[in-house]
Parts: structure tokens; sequence; C-alpha cells
């Protein structure tokens, strides 16, 4: 890695991990009574805390380690944590304030952005085909699957579209494949780029 992608990989790494432990630290205060292991297993939940938790352990590697992950893998982390922001502030977002606001602003916003940037201008991009925004779908659906089987044993569903509850199995299932769709759609645009840009 050259130096500057190497301070950039720095920075996406302490802006990740610092998103995640606002978010640890927010839920400790919104849920007093929770102890860590609590908190943590509660926060796993989320595609938004699994995914930026993928970006920060990436990146701080690549920080340690002076070394890039393949196409492959950069690729598909980079669509994960966009489609984390570009989801969120579709459907989900809600109005929030104080440390919550600056939490929320970055796993949703400031490491998705940056993630992207880092990924145009500094990650390899040789090799990537069709194929590989294909196999780019299996992190969403793995994180559907997983969703899914935690609601059906403890009664919670992190988002209204993978809560039968809400509106029923028939509805998960377009949800899903709409989000499916969307996922291939824009990883087979990031090939393009790609290969554009390469």
């Amino acid at each position: 890695m050259t130096l500057p992608a190497r301070l950039f990989a720095t920075l996406i790494a302490l802006v990740a991990v610092a998103g995640l432990v606002l978010q640890f630290v927010t839920y400790r205060i919104g849920h007093p009574g929770a102890d860590a292991f609590e908190t943590v297993w509660s926060l796993a939940r989320y595609f938004t805390i699994l995914t930026n938790t993928l970006v920060a352990a990436t990146f701080t590697l690549m920080t340690v380690r002076g070394r890039m992950p393949g196409p492959l893998w950069m690729g598909g982390l980079t669509l994960w944590i966009a489609i984390v922001g570009a989801v969120y502030y579709a459907l989900l977002a809600n109005a929030v304030s104080g440390l919550d606001a600056v939490a929320d602003r970055l796993v949703h916003l400031a490491t998705p952005l940056l993630t992207v940037a880092f990924w145009l201008f500094y990650a390899p991009k040789h090799g990537l085909r069709l194929a590989s925004a294909a196999s780019w779908l299996l992190w969403p659906l793995l994180y559907v699957g997983y969703a899914l089987l935690r609601g059906e044993l403890d009664g919670f569903y992190p988002y209204f579209f993978v809560d039968p509850t809400r509106i029923g199995w028939d509805g998960v299932l377009r949800w899903s494949a709409l989000l499916g769709v969307s996922f291939a759609a824009a990883g087979g645009l990031q090939v393009g780029i790609a290969r554009l840009l390469r």
C-alpha cells in the first residue's frame, strides 16, 4: 500500500471503530440494565453493525499490515457498506439528536462514504465481473437468514422488512427479493465502474 492509501485506511478504521463504540455507548445509556455482553448481543442483530464491524476489522488490518485484500473482498465490502447508507436514508432514518445523531452519522454516512471513496481511488479492481457481483449477494442473504432465525428465537426483528409479524412471510419474501435485486443491480454497476476506472 502507498502511504496515502495507508493513511486513508487508518482514517476509515478510526471512523468505523468510533461509530461502533458510540453505538455501544448510546445503547447502554438507553438500556442501563444491560451489561456489556447483552449490549453487544443486541447490537449484533443489525446489518449496519455487523457490516461496520467488517469494515473496521478490514481497514484496521490494512493499517497494521500495510497490505490490501483482493478486489473481490474490497468490492463486496464497499457494496455492502454503501447499501447500509442507502437503505438507512431511504427507508429507516429517524430524527435523532445528541450522541445518537453522531453515532448514526458515523455508521450510516461517514463510514460508507469514506469506504466508497477509498475503493474508487485506491482499491484493486482487476478481475471483477458479473459473477463477482453475484457472489456479493452471499453476505446479505446470510444476514436475512440470521435475522429471521434470531427473530424466531427471541421475538425481535431488527428491521420491518425481515419482520413477518408486521408484514407477513409474503411481505418478507417480497422485500428480500426487492433488496436482492437492488444489491445485484448496484453490484453490476460497481463492476462496470471498476472496468472503466481500470
